[in-house]
């Protein structure tokens, strides 16, 4: 294993290694899970098999997050430029852009050629949209960051999902106006997800469409140009999906509309429970204060971590975002979830159960202390929140 090392001139000889340093392997293999439904497909017969990615995912790894617990570790802050420096964690995300390409090419080529039930095709979909959302997460990873290489490859992987609008939108919109209420991607106590999903994707959709064109602008060009790194990625999702529909035949169109909703339900899901409730104050005047790590929902489960490249650390994500993430750090006294993010996906999916469990949270953290007026509450539900609660916090 690698130690990074540093001799400081006041904290002295410093050594680092990242204990996780193969585990991130999981990142890049993450991706291909879905085939291996496939796999037990041909090896036993059964298209229940095709159900185990799913199976994995929602039920497996929220019980290896509870067993194998959580890493609260954080890298030296004076090795981090070591650490952000070393090409094998960066490498490992570029991989994992084509295998993308290669899980929907492939599960597309099974569904177009076996003889499948609609409800193995519905399955399929749902599991490859799934595992196509994470190449959401792997251009989070990369649109981030200063490289135009990276931030091309982020285009890029965004094509599989069809979600083209991510990088701009994400990083120019949901960044700036982050635990607000006039953030399309940041969800409000009381809303449930379904409420959620038809707020954020139309919104998000407009805001980076926006975003983009006043960029444009700025430069003089129009924004149906060539230059519009929406329309870029749009373009290639066009190509591979035309491709598919090309090669396999009517089967695709159903497959793929569920597989690229499935895949922006997942986003939706993320976005969801990262901001639940969180907001910023606004100073003396009308300004929003800058974006503390208290405004994102923590989580710090090793497993659910380390196949998400880090995306639970979302406090030092919102807080820093050029961080890589093998850098990210944990925070005392943040907002932490009970579970990772495949967990919450299932809590969140009944609303009542995410009440229940979520708002007592909201409002026990330490800069809420329930006060109301901390809270980012959905207009909608706030006579109900106000009755419920009151103005003096948690009821029994």
């Amino acid at each position: 294993m690698i130690t990074y090392t540093l001799d400081h001139p006041e904290r002295g000889h410093i050594e680092y290694r990242d204990r996780k340093r193969y585990l991130w392997l999981s990142s890049l293999f993450m991706p291909l899970f879905p085939l291996l439904g496939v796999l037990l497909y041909f090896g036993t017969g059964s298209q229940w098999a095709l159900a185990v990615p799913l199976v994995f995912s929602y039920l497996i790894i929220p019980c290896l997050d509870y067993l194998l617990g959580s890493d609260e570790n954080n890298p030296p802050e004076e090795i981090v430029p070591q650490l952000e420096a070393d090409r094998y964690y960066r490498v490992l995300t570029w991989i994992t852009v084509p295998m993308h390409f290669i899980v929907l090419i492939a599960i597309a080529w099974f569904v177009g050629t076996q003889p499948l039930t609609a409800w193995s095709v519905l399955a399929l979909a749902i599991t490859a949209g799934s595992y196509s959302g994470l190449g959401i997460n792997t251009a989070h990873e990369l649109g981030h960051k200063k490289p135009a290489f990276e931030r091309w490859l982020a285009r890029v992987v965004l094509a599989v999902p069809a979600y083209g609008h991510f990088c701009v939108e994400h990083n120019r919109g949901h960044h700036k106006d982050v635990a607000t209420p006039e953030d399309p991607a940041s969800s409000r106590m009381g809303e449930n997800i379904y409420q959620f999903a038809l707020r954020e994707i139309p919104g998000a959709f407009r805001r980076g469409w926006e975003v983009e064109r006043e960029r444009l602008a700025r430069q003089g060009r129009s924004v149906w140009s060539l230059h519009n790194e929406v329309l870029q990625s749009y373009a290639l999702s066009a190509v591979l999906q035309g491709a598919l529909i090309f090669a396999f035949g009517w089967i695709m169109l159903p497959f793929l509309l569920i597989h690229n909703v499935w895949a922006w339900f997942q986003l939706t899901s993320a976005n969801y429970i990262e901001h639940y409730g969180l907001l910023r104050l606004k100073d003396s005047n009308g300004r929003y204060e800058r974006c503390q790590p208290h405004h994102s929902w923590n989580a710090n489960y090793i497993f659910s971590n380390i196949v998400l490249f880090h995306l639970e650390r979302h406090s030092d994500h919102h807080a820093n975002p050029t961080r890589r993430y093998q850098s990210l750090r944990n925070f005392d006294d943040i907002p932490e979830l009970p579970n990772g993010y495949y967990g919450m996906y299932l809590l969140a999916y009944v609303p009542w159960l995410w009440f229940r469990v979520m708002d007592p949270r909201v409002l026990a953290l330490p800069h809420i202390h329930g006060n109301l007026n901390r809270v980012n509450i959905d207009p909608a539900h706030r006579d109900r929140i106000l009755a419920r609660y009151g103005a003096g916090g948690v009821t029994a």
